[in-house]
């Protein structure tokens, strides 16, 4: 088939190259409409491409950010749409970044947006039934022309590998950006509790919440945590390969009761054990004690028991780590994702497998 790909991020972002390299695997002509970086004031410009692109090819992919791009796409072509949403603005915008509280006329805005975007696309694309779920309770609308698929992570960088361990004692690795539903905070406060426990955290990134965390790692004393600014994908994946375990999210707003992130996929794709709060997302990929060690969320005693236990038990670890690459491997390789995709592009097109 041939596809016209549309997303408000550039190429090498994260879901955008995974995307493209997952269609063009199974075979597919991609065409790109793809801004070079993430400004809004590219948009304009993605809108015109797609007019002169879309009537040569059968579908249309909206990727992220994509809630601006899909009414105007509508209006420009027929051909059918395919949304891959991703996450959806009410809660980005409302639950995570907090512009605004539920029930205001900003956040209805951010909900229309959303709605807006799933009435005018054929079928749209969530990473969990909940958030799915969740989804249809935000827009007042039913949910039949959405379709979950897991989140995929680029497999060429992440997957097991043997690695120097430049460090003694028992190295937990968190790496994402410093926001409340990540809950870094949350990780300072446990280092603390371990602090002479013989076990080191290695956290990498920024974030809005990045300066109050650094003052609490001051405030706190803390003498078994590196940080790290931002790496490479590639580089990211070797300071996973050298942790024993590996960190998801911890917080406990309404925005991390909905989510599975990145990072928790790329730690199983790296057959590492994870440690991540317990919801309701995560549970439709992972069992507490199989494939990974789920603990109550904003609970630093919770998550320092659960680092403990871990680090004493070595034959757990290694089971754990084996079903969580296991499950990866059914259902988030970048295989699974092309696999995915061309059967909902073919259910839009009702086109033979």
């Amino acid at each position: 088939m041939k596809i016209l790909y549309v997303a408000g991020r550039e190429e090498t972002y994260s879901r955008t190259r995974i995307v493209l390299r997952a269609l063009r695997e199974k075979g597919h002509e991609v065409i790109t409409c793809l801004p070079p970086d993430r400004s809004f004031k590219n948009y304009p410009r993605l809108l015109w491409n797609t007019l002169l692109k879309a009537p040569q090819c059968d579908v249309v992919l909206v990727g992220f950010y994509g809630q601006l791009l899909v009414p105007f796409i509508r209006l420009l072509t027929w051909k059918p749409i395919v949304f891959d949403m991703y996450i959806g603005t009410y809660e980005t915008m409302v639950f995570d970044r907090q512009k605004t509280r539920p029930g205001t006329f900003m956040a209805r805005i951010y909900a229309f947006s959303d709605w807006l975007s799933y009435k005018m696309a054929n079928v749209s694309i969530l990473d969990t039934h909940h958030a799915i779920e969740h989804f249809g309770k935000v827009i007042g609308s039913d949910t039949h022309k959405l379709e979950r698929l897991f989140l995929a992570v680029d497999d060429s960088a992440i997957y097991p590998r043997e690695a120097d361990r430049p460090h003694d004692g028992f190295l937990v690795h968190f790496h994402g950006e410093f926001s409340p539903f990540h809950g870094v905070r949350i990780i300072l406060q446990a280092a603390k509790l371990l602090e002479d426990q013989n076990v080191h955290f290695q956290i990498i990134g920024k974030g809005i919440t990045y300066d109050e965390d650094m003052q609490l790692g001051r405030d706190l004393g803390l003498k078994n945590v590196t940080f790290v600014d931002t790496v490479s994908y590639a580089d990211l994946a070797v300071y996973m390969a050298r942790a024993d375990v590996c960190l998801g999210i911890f917080g406990d707003n309404a925005r991390a009761q909905l989510v599975m992130t990145n990072k928790a996929i790329e730690a199983i794709g790296m057959a590492k054990p994870l440690i991540t709060r317990k919801n309701q997302p995560i549970q439709e990929l992972f069992t507490h004690r199989e494939n990974a060690f789920l603990v109550e969320p904003a609970n630093p005693q919770a998550l320092a028991n659960a680092i403990l236990e871990l680090q004493a038990n070595p034959m757990l670890r290694e089971e754990m780590a084996k079903k969580a690459y296991a499950s990866f491997q059914a259902n988030c390789t970048i295989e699974q994702l092309g696999n995915s995709l061309d059967r909902i592009i073919r259910s839009v097109l009702k086109r033979p497998t």
